[in-house]
């Protein structure tokens, strides 16, 4: 019974920031790995950022140097702080947990506006 409940998202203005949260309850044990996806309208789903359970970071080449994820030593805990935002960051933002199994949990997403 694992919930990822999102939060963070709004409008927000061109060249802003803002902070994404993620936050897992239930029987989340032995997280691998946290992952931030986004998709906007009309477009395929995109992988954004990761970190595994031994803090390594990954991010894709369109959002390397302004996002930054970050999680608690439990792996329970998500945040993707965004920095420097673009019109084409808009969209809808997913956390995901892969645990043991592997399993894999998702959010319901958090809509995150960024206008021009």
């Amino acid at each position: 019974q694992v919930q990822l409940v999102e939060s963070g998202g709004g409008l927000v203005q061109a060249g802003g920031s803002r902070r994404l949260s993620c936050a897992a309850s239930g029987n989340i044990f032995s997280t691998n790995a946290i992952n931030w996806y986004r998709q906007a309208p009309g477009k395929q789903r995109e992988w954004v950022a990761s970190i595994t359970s031994g803090g390594i970071t990954d991010y894709a080449v369109s959002v390397s140097g302004r996002f930054t994820i970050s999680s608690n030593n439990a792996k329970t805990v998500v945040y993707l702080q965004m920095n420097s935002l673009k019109p084409e960051d808009t969209a809808v933002y997913y956390c995901n947990f892969v645990v043991r199994g592997p399993k894999y949990y998702w959010g319901q997403g958090t809509q995150v506006t960024v206008s021009s």
